[in-house]
């Protein structure tokens, strides 16, 4: 819990920096997401600068649920050669995300043992999806079509490849471009 919550308080101190948006900053990393149960937005680019970052839209009660404890196990294997995992909860899909920002985050850390970094509810679908999702999905071509969507980037900030939910965080697949990428 305390390395969940350490997590958290990263991604928040981070994200309480003056800096603006610098020049230098990659795209796809130039949004601003609030993180789950935190009041300020952070800056991706910020929080993420310089790490490989798999991105993943979750869910609470879907029968891909189970990957969060793969997605723990990635992000504990490979988080000290600088690896991300980030959690964006969404309600899109059969409104398998239904509770709120406390039950999703007692949900994680009780029942998975979540310590990557999560945030705030999301929409990924649709005219109303974050700009953030709207540019993974407008670079991809890929569109999340249930929760539990991957996409990676490298540690420049590129949006290198993009997994549907059936590829499992431990997918050979998957490792096989995490490892590449770190």
């Amino acid at each position: 819990m305390k390395r969940w919550l350490a997590s958290i308080a990263v991604v928040a101190l981070l994200g309480n920096s003056a800096a603006a948006a610098s020049a230098d900053c990659p795209a796809a990393l130039d949004f601003h997401q609030r993180p789950l149960m935190g009041d300020k937005p952070v800056h991706l680019c910020e929080a993420f600068r310089g790490q490989v970052v798999l991105v993943v839209n979750t869910a609470s009660k879907c029968a891909y649920t189970p990957q969060y404890e793969g997605l723990e196990d990635v992000y504990a294997r490979y988080r000290e050669r600088g690896l991300v995992v980030a959690g964006f909860p969404s309600n899109d899909f059969g409104s398998q995300e239904p509770g709120s920002e406390k039950q999703v985050r007692d949900f994680c850390r009780l029942t998975y043992g979540v310590q990557f970094p999560m945030f705030a509810k999301t929409r990924v679908l649709g005219p109303d999806a974050e700009p953030f999702y709207r540019y993974l999905a407008d670079v991809t071509g890929d569109t999340p079509r249930w929760n539990f969507h991957k996409y990676l980037l490298d540690r420049e900030g590129r949006v290198v490849a993009s997994f549907p939910s059936q590829v499992g965080p431990n997918d050979e697949r998957l490792i096989t471009a995490i490892e590449t990428l770190l």
